[in-house]
């Protein structure tokens, strides 16, 4: 059990526990009150926590297609305090927006997480963490189906998988807003890159995120951006 200030999450069943990517997406993607929002390949559901948290009038589809990891985060969200705005859905993202045709003001997700039913969990996090580049191209296309004229989407990506992502993002009629450098010291290189993009036209922007400041020691930006969810802060 991971215990967080207003919440906890069970990890159990899920191959892909909760990590670094994970808490900084849910922390750092920002929207303009949203009303509606999906969560894709939500695993425990901390992402989807972390929002039902920030956004206190938002109502949060989150889509999972691992049925063990969707239980795990149904579990996590009936005992959280969030629980009447937080709904989780054990399905394909193409199977499930086309079905609802629902559009959401903000969307996020920290892909790979399409986890099969594979025999033992070291098989499923192995394919939760490689993709196809065709895997992309149906992502970016759910995601163009499903946001608001004025919406927004987050990911967190690899910085190879954002690189093609990109491009994807232009071909289905959207702009590239912001993108967020991750690195993990100062002087290190980026090994992953948050995009954040939408229908509407804005000036583009870049920035760099460092997540320590030397071993074992979290950098202050990082310390500071997780204190209202970690209780070690």
């Amino acid at each position: 059990m991971f215990r967080f200030k207003q919440f906890s999450v069970d990890q159990t069943g899920c191959a892909m526990k909760i990590n670094t990517d994970g808490v900084l997406l849910g922390a750092l993607a920002e929207a303009d009150g949203p009303k509606s929002i999906l969560d894709i390949g939500t695993g425990t559901g901390v992402i989807a926590l972390m929002l039902a948290q920030r956004f206190t009038d938002a109502i949060i589809n989150a889509v999972e297609i691992d049925q063990s990891a969707a239980a795990t985060a149904r579990r996590n969200f009936k005992n959280s305090v969030f629980h009447e705005r937080l709904h989780i859905h054990c399905a394909d993202i193409n199977e499930y927006d086309e079905n609802l045709e629902r559009k959401y003001d903000l969307i996020v997700s920290n892909p790979p997480f399409y986890i099969n039913s594979l025999g033992s969990p070291a098989e499923r996090k192995t394919l939760a963490k490689h993709t196809e580049a065709s895997f992309f191209e149906m992502l970016i296309k759910g995601i163009a189906r499903s946001l608001t004229d004025k919406g927004c989407c987050w990911l967190i990506l690899s910085t190879d998988a954002a690189a093609e992502v990109k491009p994807l993002i232009k071909q289905n009629g959207m702009c590239l807003w912001r993108t967020i450098d991750i690195y993990s010291y100062q002087h290190s290189g980026p090994h992953r890159a948050i995009l954040c993009f939408g229908f509407a036209k804005v000036s583009y922007q870049t920035s760099k995120f460092t997540i320590y400041k030397a071993a074992g020691i979290y950098s202050e930006e990082y310390s500071k951006l997780l204190k209202p969810y970690f209780i070690a802060f």
